[in-house]
């Protein structure tokens, strides 16, 4: 036994003294060591933070057949997509949290829910701080593929910082986590996601995100899930986009497509009278940059719009039939006056549904608006529309957006008139006739 440890020991140091002679200038650089998912890890490590708080535990978690980080501890992760302190991350990890309290590296502060869509389970919210956060660089999640090598990073049993590796085990799951919350189009992978990992990244060896972490299989071995970053920053812009219509309007709707796995946002519609359609943008142009932003994404619109004010000349660059095209579009007041009066005329209040979750209940349909709220008394609940209803349709116009909603309760016909409604319900459609109160808004003025 004596031999054996010290041909061990004396083995380890010629190793070592090896090691060291050959990377004297640097122990790192140039070795093996720095491997593809090391340097990956870097390029995204500043860009993960911590989540913590203070939350009622659900007592049935354990009886349902997925584990998720709302259940455990009030920890999770979320991800810079901003500078100025803009983090996506899951629901679940904040729903009902109290007192949020933001890790990134040594730095700690609060943060407060910006947005949020329970449907697909992500949230954004707003860190409280000046200090200047990395947002972490985006891949694609369309030319994934099986058996590629990820890293999932994040906040696992609130061990900060956690990597594991691991490869894509399959695409395009659908994982019922339970009654309530379906999942559609994940990312399988048998990196291992734990509890605090939830709305961390999932990233490729080019330390790019591909997906968010969302849930784990409990009792299996190997086997989680992601929101593929598409969908995610889909979605991440339909909530900024919420926001922001509030406060100012433009009238622009945009759409990323893909080509040759490249990022590339359209206007895919104007809104007849807006401030795009008199600054000229046009259904078709790309868009390239709007005040000091570049646009890849449709995400990248609403963040560009962030901190933008009424009577603001946003300057817009598109591309239209290859040549380069500048013009000032002026924002305008938002829509909270017209949530209002969709309130006091319909009885409903509503928000943007994500397209694509429209699109799955039934592929006729490009979009609509979720009953939030039904007021008592209201034509809409003279008619039987529930909350959870996503209205798609009025008399002749469709209703995808919160821009259409504000053109057609200005439009004098929907008061003149009984006109039609249709919604879904689940993946039913429905129809039926309302008529319109005159709002009490408008009839004082």
């Amino acid at each position: 036994m004596r031999r054996y440890y010290l041909l061990s020991l004396t083995v380890l140091l010629v190793a070592s003294w090896a090691g060291a002679a050959v990377y004297a200038d640097d122990p790192v650089i140039g070795s093996n060591r720095n491997t593809p998912e090391v340097i990956a890890l870097k390029r995204v490590k500043d860009s993960v933070v911590n989540l913590r708080g203070k939350k009622t535990i659900n007592d049935g978690a354990e009886t349902v057949s997925f584990q998720q980080v709302k259940r455990v501890n009030g920890m999770g992760t979320g991800v810079v997509i901003d500078s100025r302190g803009y983090v996506l991350t899951n629901y679940h990890v904040i729903d009902g949290i109290q007192n949020l309290v933001v890790t990134a590296g040594e730095y700690s502060t609060t943060g407060d829910l910006v947005s949020y869509d329970p449907t697909t389970d992500l949230a954004i919210i707003k860190i409280r701080t000046s200090q200047f956060l990395p947002a972490i660089p985006f891949g694609i999640s369309n030319d994934l593929m099986p058996a590629e090598s990820v890293l999932a990073v994040g906040n696992a049993y609130g061990y900060t910082d956690t990597a594991s590796r691991g490869i894509i085990s399959a695409l395009h799951r659908t994982v019922p986590v339970s009654d309530e919350q379906i999942y559609y189009d994940l990312i399988q992978t048998d990196a291992s996601i734990n509890p605090g990992n939830s709305g961390g990244p999932l990233i490729n060896l080019d330390g790019q995100m591909i997906g968010v972490n969302v849930a784990v299989r409990v009792g299996a071995q190997g086997i989680g899930f992601a929101i593929p970053v598409n969908k995610a920053l889909e979605v991440a812009s339909e909530l900024l986009s919420r926001e922001n219509s509030l406060r100012i309007f433009h009238g622009i709707t945009v759409e990323t497509t893909y080509p040759n796995n490249v990022p590339v946002t359209e206007v895919s519609r104007v809104a007849p009278n807006s401030p795009a359609a008199q600054a000229g943008i046009q259904v078709g142009d790309q868009l390239v940059k709007v005040g000091e932003f570049h646009i890849q994404r449709q995400l990248d619109l609403q963040l560009a719009l962030l901190e933008e004010s009424v009577g603001s000349k946003v300057v817009c660059l598109v591309r239209r039939d290859g040549a380069e095209v500048s013009t000032n579009v002026e924002l305008q007041p938002g829509r909270s006056s017209m949530i209002e009066l969709v309130w006091d005329m319909i009885g409903i209040e509503v928000k943007q549904e994500v397209p694509s979750v429209v699109t799955q209940l039934n592929e006729k349909y490009a979009g609509g608006l979720r009953v939030e709220k039904v007021r008592p008394g209201s034509p809409a609940k003279n008619q039987g529309i529930q909350v959870g209803d996503i209205l798609v349709g009025l008399h002749e116009w469709e209703t995808v957006s919160l821009d259409d909603m504000n053109y057609i309760v200005s439009q004098p016909i929907v008061l003149q008139q009984p006109i039609q409604f249709y919604i879904l319900r689940s993946k039913q459609a429905f129809f039926g006739n309302i008529r319109l109160q005159k709002s009490i808004r408008t009839a004082a003025k």
